[in-house]
């Protein structure tokens, strides 16, 4: 035998054969018909327990049989990928309306594998038969198997859309389809309108499905996706899981309860990830995660730890868990042998017109079948009104090819008519039976008219059609699953961040950080106090400041000018530490320091910011002038250089302020006295200072809160603000605090209320709370008391006061 050598250039050869292979993939194993929705394997896995009768009303058999069947007849792969494909028709986690009725474990939802298929039994269920209804009747192509020994259908003749109720995915060759599934009420809905209106638009489509129903339940966000998917074919949608935040009974604890979960997450490992981060510190509040699903549903508790608000920890944990996931649809189906992506209506189309091929296709067999009825009908008949003739002739013939030619010849019968009246038992001679005959007649011509009604006429054709999906409809509907929502807020960083006040420190040398209140533990006035931040030598704490750590902060420099920062910017690091250098939040030029904080929550248009200055010069700037400030800061108040700013306030227009010196006086005077003035405005007079006297503090008078003055050497007393009447500004002021070797000059006033608390900071950083009720109330004027015990300290350099309102800074 001679051979020979053809020779192909590689890159030519290569090309062909992994087109041919990529072809094979997308064609034979990857991609659903858009037909009837199903991939080969699951279409075979469908025929062979059709053809084993293995259907809902049987009994179950084992899985391994069936697999066998398969994997022998139809479809030459390994066992466990069709055991895999059946263990996922089983599911009802992962199909909308599973096709395959399972007896046994066949997996779960955290991911746990299915018993062996020894062990297993299926049948098919009640909706798979209807994707199998009418296979019998020649409406589906068949063609032979692998080895030709048998025929397979090459699609089925599906009276359900099985693409979109129950979706489909999977990789193919340089491409990929991700269909979800729907509701099927919804589904035939919106078939019915599109059937009725062929130029339906796709609005008026969203009103019967307004997008996917996944069997896990849970929440989709936004519309939009869910549009772009139906009019292009590709879209992307979030999906997230349903939480509830409950309250304990016996404390104020919340825990956050997860009930359903998006789409093709795994439990088990979603509850892995939350603890993951917990260990790692990635979210913090979290005290307890327990497990309490059952066959109810899911139900995971995540408590939380006392005092600790449970929407930015649920925040956290849609950020960094599959708690929220994201769904890229792509309705990528074989059509026509080809691989093409589709949008919703063109989807409904190709199904539409497929059962109107089907419809076709069952009424030509029926009717062909009804045709051959009513010839051996007519022939029964006439030989019913003939039967003594027709039995006579039967009795003559001496056999039955005889019989049946004397039949014919006589009464000129077809072959067919002859031998069923020759094969007729003599019970149907009976009266009875005759009449059943004669009506058994005129009813099959009643069904040869309709069926070829049927076939002529497009309109009755697809009311048939329409018929058809209404009866699914009214036998599987169901409630819809998924909630859909508007769209999702985005989440900003304060969505993460639990909204709650903090202490922040700040030195001169330019070291800032934020601190837990829970730090500063309580102790008696006049005590030594506890350390607190490490400070470098020639360093001093210069601000102590309580703010909410979503409210803005601005820091204003000995340059007169403004930078912002939320305080949640600003690292947190314990009571301790020294924090990091303020240059790495604002940029700062060289020698510029911070000599004013203030704190703002929200920007308003009749706020205002209210500015002193040590030279006790004042001025009130509109607080919308500092909405949008530049990373290099914004100018906020041109100084002379033998001046500097000391405090910056939020206000409303309408206050009272005192204004306080380091030599003990004090005036108080209204804040409409001065007009608002631009942002780089120097100010005016709002104080009247002695020789050798400067301006330490500003504060806003309240009607239910003291005084507080603090000396530098841990001196402190509380006066009625009725003490310090109201004056002009400009004026000198009255004595606030009679300053002398004991208790040093003043460092801060402040306002404080009976039930708040003080926290001290030395220049060292040493610092000490305590209640300010433990404080007595003296006479404007007086000395005061010891609050703190200093001992090597220079002086008390930060006041700070704990209040469910009070946000202040010295």
């Amino acid at each position: 035998m001679q051979t020979s050598v053809v020779t192909v250039p590689i890159e030519e050869e290569m090309k062909r054969s992994y087109l041919d292979y990529a072809m094979s993939i997308i064609i034979g194993r990857a991609l659903p018909d858009i037909r009837d929705g199903l991939k080969p394997v699951h279409r075979r896995i469908l025929y062979a327990m059709y053809e084993l009768n293995n259907t809902h009303d049987k009994p179950y058999k084992k899985s391994a049989r069936v697999v066998g069947d398969v994997i022998g007849k139809f479809h030459p792969h390994g066992d466990q990928a069709v055991y895999d494909a059946i263990t996922r028709m089983v599911q009802d986690f992962s199909l909308r309306y599973p096709m395959v009725d399972g007896q046994g474990n066949f997996g779960s939802i955290d991911g746990d594998s299915p018993a062996a298929m020894r062990y297993t039994e299926i049948r098919l269920s009640r909706i798979a038969e209807e994707i199998l209804k009418d296979i019998e009747k020649d409406t589906v192509i068949f063609r032979p198997n692998y080895d030709d020994s048998l025929m397979e259908p090459v699609v089925m003749p599906s009276k359900i859309p099985s693409l979109l109720i129950n979706g489909s995915s999977g990789i193919a060759v340089g491409m990929a389809t991700n269909i979800p599934p729907h509701n099927i009420t919804e589904i035939i809905n919106g078939i019915a309108a599109y059937i009725d209106n062929p130029e339906i638009s796709l609005e008026e489509l969203l009103a019967y499905i307004p997008g996917p129903d996944f069997p896990t339940q849970g929440i989709i966000y936004g519309r939009q996706g869910i549009r772009d998917a139906y009019e292009t074919g590709r879209g992307h949608i979030t999906l997230r899981a349903r939480t509830a935040i409950e309250k304990h009974k016996k404390d104020t604890r919340e825990s956050i309860i997860i009930t359903e979960i998006p789409y093709q997450v795994n439990k088990a490992r979603l509850i892995e990830t939350i603890v993951e981060l917990v260990n790692t510190k990635k979210i913090e509040g979290i005290s307890n995660i327990k497990d309490e699903s059952n066959r109810e549903g899911i139900r995971v508790v995540i408590d939380l730890k006392r005092g600790e608000m449970a929407l930015p920890i649920l925040n956290n944990l849609y950020k960094h868990t599959q708690l929220q996931t994201t769904f890229g649809i792509i309705f990528l189906t074989i059509v026509n042998n080809e691989p093409k992506v589709l949008n919703l209506k063109a989807i409904i189309t190709e199904f539409v017109n497929f059962r109107k091929e089907v419809v076709t296709k069952r009424s030509t067999f029926e009717l062909n079948k009804a045709l051959d009825k009513l010839h051996i009908l007519e022939g029964l008949k006439i030989a019913l009104e003939h039967i003594d003739e027709v039995i006579a002739l039967i009795k003559k013939a001496s056999n039955t090819p005889e019989a049946k030619i004397s039949l014919i010849s006589r009464f000129n019968f077809s072959e067919k008519q002859a031998t069923s009246i020759l094969e007729m038992r003599l019970q149907r001679l009976t009266s009875l039976e005759q009449t059943k005959i004669i009506d058994d007649y005129n009813t099959t011509a009643q069904e040869i008219e309709r069926l070829e009604q049927i076939l002529k006429d497009e309109k009755l054709l697809i009311a048939l059609v329409k018929k058809e999906l209404l009866e699914m409809q009214e036998k599987y509907g169901d409630k819809r699953l998924t909630e859909i929502v508007d769209a999702l807020p985005d989440i900003t960083i304060e969505d993460l961040i639990k909204d709650e006040e903090v202490a922040v420190t700040a030195t001169y040398k330019g070291y800032i950080k934020r601190t837990s209140l829970d730090q500063y533990k309580h102790q008696l006035r006049g005590g030594k106090g506890r350390i607190g931040i490490a400070v470098r030598e020639e360093d001093v704490v210069d601000h102590l400041y309580i703010a909410s750590t979503h409210s803005h902060l601005f820091f204003f420099t000995n340059a007169g000018k403004a930078h912002s920062v939320k305080v949640h910017a600003i690292p947190e690091a314990p009571l301790t530490a020294k924090g990091r250098p303020v240059i790495n939040l604002i940029n700062t030029e060289k020698d510029e320091r911070i000599t004013a904080i203030c704190h703002v929550k929200e920007f308003s248009e009749d706020k205002y910011l209210f500015f002193v200055t040590k030279k006790g010069i004042v001025k009130r700037v509109s607080l919308s002038l500092f909405r949008h400030l530049r990373s290099s800061g914004i100018k906020a108040i041109n100084l002379p250089d033998d001046d500097s700013l000391i405090g910056v306030l939020e206000t409303d227009g309408h206050s009272e302020l005192i204004v306080a010196t380091k030599k003990g006086m004090a005036i108080r005077f209204k804040e409409d006295e001065i007009r608002p003035m631009g942002r780089t405005a120097y100010g005016v007079r709002g104080i009247k200072l002695k020789k050798n006297d400067e301006v330490v503090s500003v504060e806003i008078v309240e009607e239910k809160c003291h005084v507080f003055t603090v000396t530098e050497k841990g001196y402190g007393k509380r006066a009625p603000h009725t003490g310090y009447r109201t004056q002009a500004r400009g004026g000198s002021g009255v004595i606030n605090v009679r300053c002398g070797q004991k208790n040093g000059q003043v460092v801060c006033l402040k306002r404080v209320a009976e039930n708040d608390e003080i926290i001290l900071v030395t220049d060292t950083g040493r610092t000490i709370r305590f209640a300010a009720k433990d404080i007595p109330v003296q006479n404007r004027g007086g000395l005061g008391v010891k609050l703190m015990d200093l001992q090597n300290e220079k002086t008390i350099s930060g006041v700070a006061i704990v209040g469910e309102d009070e946000n202040t800074e010295e």
